[in-house]
């Protein structure tokens, strides 16, 4: 009976000093954003067990860019990627932010564009500017507007996402497919669609894509009514007097990307100022959150632009 009791307590004590790392699994917050060219920024904050000096992450994909891994107080973790999957050395960090680039999730077919994910948490996608929902395998618990782009706030699971995308503006997805060539049908479609958008832009309504392709319009949130945008780059005075806490190596870069006519490549970024990809990808994704640049994919590569509406986000 002794060696029972003695058995049942080492048992006991084992089992609480191994980690748990499954209840630390699933993201906290998962960001997903769709580039015009169909690549798909993700951003994951992730719990985990401090006493882990090991931790394992399954990617969305296995084409798989720009992955940095941040610590606590922003220290930058090695990771070693496998497959699709990233074994990350945790270095006693309680939490850990995951950002890549992947271009497994959204596939094209004539003019559609599809974008699939099965997800383990919530999580929150912004879509292209100037794209428009045709299908959805599942309701968003919530949709808004952001920067002219479509933000939808979708539950865990499979999700699937029809969508058409203009590189200058958004027109009837119908009308391109049949590709209409009398002028006074084309001004009626127009006022249709212009009716449909002033609704939605009340009340989205989504219908539920059955497993057959057929595809109906289900919403035509086209941002046709916003303020009109600035054309000129706000000046540099301006732009440090909005930012008066930029640190001096952000306001070098603000300064280079400025002379270099509001935009450069992040590449050229990193042979100007002698940066590792690391180093320069924090910096940028600081000035984003500063709401100074904006990111966009160029040829499979990040284009930062000083943004022109600067003053309407403070």
């Amino acid at each position: 009976m002794v060696k029972v009791h003695l058995l049942v307590a080492s048992m006991i004590i084992v089992a609480s000093l191994l980690p748990i790392q499954s209840s630390f699994s699933s993201p906290r917050d998962l960001d997903l954003i769709i580039y015009p060219d169909g690549s798909t920024h993700v951003s994951a904050e992730i719990d985990v067990d401090p006493f882990l000096t090991d931790y394992e992450v399954n990617l969305f994909g296995s084409t798989i860019d720009n992955l940095v891994v941040i610590g606590d107080n922003g220290f930058l973790l090695d990771v070693d990627i496998l497959y699709d999957t990233a074994l990350i050395q945790t270095f006693g960090s309680s939490e850990i932010t995951i950002e890549y680039d992947i271009h497994d999730l959204v596939s094209k077919q004539g003019r559609l564009w599809t974008f699939s994910l099965d997800s383990p948490s919530d999580f929150t996608l912004l879509l292209p500017k100037n794209s428009a929902i045709v299908g959805m395998t599942n309701l968003p618990l919530n949709m808004e507007i952001i920067n002219e782009q479509n933000q939808l706030t979708l539950s865990s699971g499979s999700t699937e996402i029809d969508y058409f995308f203009s590189a200058n503006s958004i027109s009837n997805p119908i009308e391109e497919i049949k590709n209409e060539e009398d002028n006074s049908l084309n001004t009626i479609i127009a006022g249709i669609v212009g009716g449909i958008i002033a609704i939605a832009l009340v009340s989205i309504i989504i219908i539920v894509r059955k497993r057959q392709k057929n595809v109906e319009v289900i919403d035509k949130t086209i941002d046709e009514i916003v303020t009109i945008q600035k054309n000129d780059t706000l000046d540099l005075e301006t732009i440090f007097k909005l930012k008066p806490d930029l640190r001096e190596d952000d306001k070098e870069l603000v300064k280079f990307i400025f002379d270099n006519n509001g935009e450069s490549l992040e590449s050229e970024l990193r042979k100007n100022f002698l940066q590792p990809r690391t180093t320069m990808w924090r910096a940028v994704k600081r000035l984003e959150r500063e709401g100074i640049i904006e990111i966009e994919k160029k040829d499979l590569q990040n284009l930062v632009k000083l943004r022109k509406n600067m003053e309407e986000d403070n």
